[in-house]
């Protein structure tokens, strides 16, 4: 286990512009560095590399991050192999330390786990070559796929024997535990080989690492199922295992679409046509999981169906769930007869390309078209199937795609496309008070959504006059709360007021540490809460602690809070001769940006204070009780008065 002190040593020493140069070309431009983003596919550079804040950021597929978090995405490196990679690379010597008896026993026996489905791969796949009825049954069940040698050998497939032992003997004879081999499923409860007379399809995770394994029935069998697969454990979630992603990642980037097919054959076959950014969800519903491990690499999906009524049927079941992650999905449906695997070796590469290309449809459309076709006769279950359309659109995060999509729908359909509009957006408010009961019943945080960061007022000394507005509820003040914490996260390190030897941290945290626990952004006020704790300690609030911080949520925000993809240019002063006066330069600005700011915050405070206090007024009027409503009148002038210059000097009007 690698000591703190030496993880520390090796993210001090790391810059993020070094160890992005051995992966991607990077130019100068201004103090930042940009280059085409190795995460997605593009044309015009949007991938940017800072220096001086140490970080990457990709304002196309919104990577970002630090040295270690770029090693970790684009090599699928675990966080100790990407700190030993880092040391290597600066020749730092690491500092191991012991660790404790449980946690060496789990590390332990999740890397036997590994090995273990390791052996049995080549187990497998050396009862594939090298015997009798391997070579005689099971390889020519595989050749007569169209399968060639090198593509059996890069997808490792393989033969479990017809025996009832011969994993397990064979595992025994070189010492493998017997346990860890029945919590893989290798081995029944009995003690019996699991996986008997079958073909063999290991899977692996984005590692490259043996996680678990399908096996197809050789000899059709009463009541033998003609596929079974691994058990779940504690290397293989299946709702976020996706079989050929850890072929198809690299292709999928380049590309920058993802084919979704369904079984092992129909990926194994297209890549041997040089079709290789395809994957499978093996013959199950997707999952969010699985969703999501694709979004990491691309936002556009297509989704191959057969063209039969079964198909056309599982083309319109559960691809909402993909919606809702904001992906563009597109739908080919084959011709009948035909899956993914038959088509391409019937037409060949270039024409199931063309096929592919032309075929294609998005899925909203499609499913307008072929519901529409249904209930074409029928008005009731038309307005039936017109709800089912409605409902996929509302899943849809991004209100201007939505907008489109209802354009385009309320043609096909035949309705006003007001009326389109008016049924979505009930739709979508439905969704949203459902989801916003679930998170409250699991008491999660109302919104993971976070403001978009340029929206936020960051330099307020160049900013128009803003208004406010007194209705609390409706403003909400997670715009201020949010500056507040970029000013903490960007600047909190710096030095507010050389006299006192005050930091930017203390100055604002000494002015909000009584309503932090007011804070209406759950994960803002855990990091106001965090940095108060380590300003309490006497600890540094610096940058780097934050876009390096263990949890995921606070590092992502404040890459997304300290990044822009916009920068002062430096050619207003060498090429035109014209000056910043008015202030300082944005990144120097930040004394003035915490004054603003906090004036900001404090003044939608007071506003909702005041909409409190009044409500209590005229609940106090209402029960007669007419001395306490005096003294709360009286209240309510000197927040008014409050409320009124902190308005003056931001220049805001109040409404």
């Amino acid at each position: 286990m690698i000591s703190q002190k030496s993880i520390q040593e090796v993210l001090e020493t790391a810059k993020v512009e070094e160890v992005v140069e051995d992966f991607v070309r990077l130019k100068r431009r201004g103090v930042n560095m940009i280059g085409l983003c190795p995460f997605h596919n593009e044309k015009t550079p949007s991938f940017t590399v800072s220096p001086s804040k140490n970080i990457f950021k990709c304002f196309g597929c919104g990577q970002g991050g630090g040295p270690t978090q770029f090693l970790m995405e684009h090599e699928n490196l675990s966080f100790p192999e990407a700190i030993r990679y880092l040391a290597k690379k600066y020749g730092i010597e690491l500092e191991e330390t012991v660790a404790s008896p449980e946690f060496l026993a789990e590390q332990q026996k999740l890397d036997s786990y590994y090995i273990i489905n390791k052996f049995a791969a080549e187990f497998f796949e050396q009862q594939l070559f090298e015997t009798d009825r391997g070579k005689h049954i099971a390889l020519p069940y595989f050749k007569e796929r169209g399968f060639r040698e090198d593509t059996i050998k890069k997808f490792s497939l393989g033969y479990a024997p017809n025996e009832w032992k011969g994993l397990l003997e064979e595992a025994s004879r070189q010492n493998y535990n017997a346990e860890f081999l029945k919590d893989l499923g290798l081995v029944s409860d009995k003690g019996f080989d699991f996986f008997r007379d079958r073909v063999m399809f290991p899977i692996f995770n984005l590692s490259g690492k043996v996680v678990g394994f399908g096996g197809r029935i050789l000899e059709n069998k009463a009541k033998a199922p003609k596929y079974i697969n691994s058990p779940e454990t504690e290397i293989y979630n299946k709702s976020k295992i996706l079989y050929g992603a850890f072929q198809a990642k690299n292709s999928i980037r380049q590309l920058d679409e993802c084919i979704l097919v369904e079984g092992y054959t129909d990926v194994i076959s297209l890549h041997q046509a040089g079709i290789e950014n395809v994957v499978s969800s093996s013959g199950t519903s997707l999952t969010k999981g699985q969703v999501q491990m694709i979004k990491r690499f691309t936002p556009n999906i297509k989704i191959l169906y057969d063209g039969d009524a079964a198909g056309i049927k599982a083309a319109l079941r559960g691809l909402d769930l993909v919606l809702e992650e904001d992906m563009n999905v597109k739908v080919v449906l084959l011709p009948e007869g035909e899956d993914p695997d038959s088509h391409v070796k019937k037409v060949g590469t270039a024409d199931f390309k063309k096929y592919l290309e032309e075929k294609s449809q998005d899925f909203i459309l499609f499913k307008a078209s072929i519901l529409m076709e249904e209930g074409m006769n029928d008005p009731v279950k038309k307005v039936a199937l017109i709800r089912s359309v409605v409902d996929s659109i509302a899943r849809i995060p991004d209100p201007i795609k939505r907008s489109l999509y209802i354009r385009e729908c309320a043609k096909l359909v035949e309705v006003d496309e007001p009326l389109l509009i008016s049924e979505t957006n009930k739709a979508v408010g439905q969704r949203f008070k459902k989801q916003k009961k679930e998170k409250e019943q699991k008491q999660l945080p109302e919104s993971n959504e976070q403001p978009d960061p340029f929206t936020v007022e960051k330099h307020s000394s160049l900013s128009q006059p803003a208004v406010e507005t007194t209705d609390s509820k409706a403003a909400g003040h997670e715009f201020q709360e949010r500056d507040i914490i970029r000013i903490l996260i960007h600047f909190g390190g710096q030095v507010f007021d050389d006299k006192e030897e005050t930091s930017v941290a203390a100055f604002l945290l000494g002015n909000i540490e009584d309503v932090i626990e007011d804070f209406d952004h759950e994960l803002y006020q855990i990091i106001a809460k965090e940095a108060l704790d380590r300003l309490s300690k006497g600890l540094a609030i610096e940058l780097s602690y934050f876009t390096q911080h263990n949890n995921k949520e606070i590092q992502s925000l404040s890459i997304d809070l300290i990044s822009s993809p916009y920068e002062y240019s430096e050619n207003w002063e060498k090429k035109w001769d014209i000056y910043l006066n008015t202030q300082k330069m944005p990144d120097d600005n930040f004394i003035k940006d915490s004054q603003n700011a906090l004036k900001r915050f404090r003044l939608k405070k007071i506003i909702r204070k005041c909409a409190e206090n009044q409500e209590k007024i005229k609940n106090l009027g209402k029960e007669g009780d007419v001395e306490n409503m005096m003294l709360h009148m009286r209240l309510q002038q000197k927040l008014i008065e409050i409320r009124n210059e902190l308005a003056n000097e931001l220049g805001t009007v109040v409404l």
